[in-house]
């Protein structure tokens, strides 16, 4: 009877513990399933198995593309004098956000921050005198360009500054994170900067420009576009020399494989070329025509 009961025992151990161990198996098992449908779920790809490319959906879900802007930026981007930001740029992009049937909003950012911005969605696209540069085309997506311009040096007509030869020892402003700051430090004009004896940097050109006005900055390297406004408009006694440190375009820039994006902008833009939207534009801000899209 004894040994009966000392069986009967063991065999119910036996099967107590079998019995934990199919649930613990089956309890990993079902883990492990839900991750992996949960990793599918979060990825999206299309046929080929890359990531789906959603980013103009993103912004006709949304209603909304907000543009990242330096809101001191004229003619392109800037506020006038009830405070309301106007510019080229702007009246362009307006009209490109109706033909994709979303409403335009205008976001004013630190030129600085401009890529965080960008890849933190804060904004959409960085509109506004944007130059194409080989470190923009490396880190975003490019709209195709629209405008030409060139990085060159604004002087006081009384400067004994002629020429890019002449700023040696000389005191050179230039906006932080701007195209021609990015000029400046490139290995193709690493002689001019060596030559130069002191390089300013300021948040703006307006600022820039007002360190030129007080003499503490003997020029300034800058947008010839935005330049010559600039001088137009304020009636200042500067001139922008002839001659430049690099020849550039206008584009738009987007997040790093936004394409579907950038491809609706860029027909927007060829069909507002083609029915003469773009050049009423332009001749409003600039007296002619001076885009290049085709």
């Amino acid at each position: 009877m004894k040994k009966k009961l000392i069986c009967l025992l063991l065999t119910f151990v036996m099967v107590f513990s079998l019995s934990a161990c199919g649930s613990k198996n089956a309890t990993t098992g079902n883990t492990a399933a839900d991750n992996t449908d949960a990793t599918v779920t979060n990825t999206p790809a299309n046929s080929n198995g890359s990531t789906e490319d959603t980013s103009l959906q993103y912004i006709k879900d949304r209603g909304k593309l907000i543009l990242g802007l330096d809101d001191s930026f004229p003619p392109m981007g800037f506020r006038d004098d009830s405070n309301n930001i106007v510019g080229f740029d702007i009246d362009l992009a307006k009209e490109v956000a109706k033909k994709l049937g979303v409403e335009l909003v205008l976001q004013p950012i630190s030129w600085d921050a401009k890529d965080t911005e960008l890849s933190t969605k804060n904004i959409d696209c960085i509109w506004n005198g944007f130059s194409i540069t080989p470190e923009r085309e490396k880190n975003l997506t490019m709209s195709m360009p629209y405008m030409e311009n060139k990085i060159a040096l604004v002087v006081k007509n009384n400067s004994n500054i002629k020429s890019m030869a002449d700023m040696k020892g000389k005191s050179l402003a230039v906006q932080s994170g701007s195209s021609a700051e990015e000029a400046l430090n490139s290995d193709a004009n690493k002689a001019f900067k060596d030559s130069i004896g002191q390089v300013n940097g300021f948040s703006d050109y307006e600022t820039a420009l007002m360190d030129l006005e007080t003499g503490n900055s003997e020029a300034v390297l800058m947008d010839s576009v935005v330049a010559n406004y600039m001088i137009t408009e304020s009636g200042k006694d500067y001139k922008v020399l002839d001659g430049s440190l690099v020849a550039e375009q206008y584009a738009i820039g987007f997040r790093k494989g936004d394409v579907a994006l950038s491809d609706a902008i860029n027909n927007a833009l060829k069909e507002l070329k083609a029915d003469g939207t773009v050049a009423k534009i332009s001749t409003q801000w600039f007296g002619s025509d001076l885009t290049t899209i085709e």
